[in-house]
């Protein structure tokens, strides 16, 4: 249930986030969107078998559940990610590879008798699901608030030369890079608040960089900070691999 509402809760502070980025930047709203419906739909299934079958030990609801997981498997294994996810590619399809593992092993379980294994085989489907979700869940909203702007600056402006179109958005994008300074992380990575904070200064300082190479409108000059603040970017989301 906690997963659930945070899902809700973060589909609908995304959706309104979105619709402003939208509307500054004229980009299809979808392409910033964390959001993956299949999985999202895949959590109906693995919600009652997670909190109410594997806790109550009923064997038989566990089993019952088979043909939906396949249905939805077929469906989060077609999925396309959004473009603001794009970079996480890779985690992406490696995490389905293990996510289609776990979901053979409730298969096969659920042709034995064995009870143990029924069990442990939803006890791992649940984290490779929960695993699939941590993939593309923002850090944290102010995290995700920069990357919208830097998806739209890099992946929009950047490759046709649009400087004087990044120029206009810097001082919000180094807003957002202060309020990831001033940012709390969630209490499960709290241990990496350090190397966060860490990060978070040196995106800070690139994202500065950026703005004073750009007044100077030498076009190495500006396309070499953008690399190294986009890199800035890559280490901060790095800390949580």
């Amino acid at each position: 249930m906690k997963l659930l509402k945070l899902l809700s809760y973060i589909s609908v502070f995304l959706f309104l986030g979105c619709s402003a980025v939208y509307a500054q930047h004229e980009i299809d709203s979808s392409e910033i969107k964390w959001a993956v419906p299949a999985l999202f739909d895949f959590h109906d299934i693995i919600h009652p078998m997670w909190h109410d079958a594997y806790p109550n030990k009923d064997i038989k609801a566990l089993i019952g559940f088979v043909e939906p997981i396949k249905e939805k498997m077929a469906k989060v294994n077609e999925a396309k990610l959004p473009g603001i996810l794009r970079e996480k590619e890779d985690k992406w399809k490696e995490g389905l590879k293990e996510l289609n593992s776990a979901a053979e092993r409730y298969y096969n379980a659920a042709l034995g008798n064995n009870e143990q294994e029924m069990l442990d085989a939803a006890e791992n489907l649940h984290a490779k699901f929960e695993m699939m979700v941590r993939i593309i869940r923002p850090v944290t909203k102010e995290v995700d608030n920069y990357h919208k702007i830097l998806y739209v600056i890099y992946h929009k402006y950047y490759p046709d030369k649009k400087y004087n179109d990044i120029k206009n958005v810097m001082d919000d994008l180094i807003t957002q890079a202060e309020a990831i300074i001033n940012s709390s992380l969630p209490e499960r990575l709290t241990a990496k608040t350090e190397d966060y904070k860490k990060a978070a200064d040196k995106l800070l300082t690139d994202t500065k960089q950026l703005k004073t190479a750009l007044e100077s409108g030498e076009p190495e000059t500006i396309d070499k900070a953008l690399e190294e603040m986009h890199n800035s970017y890559q280490r901060l989301e790095a800390v949580f691999d």
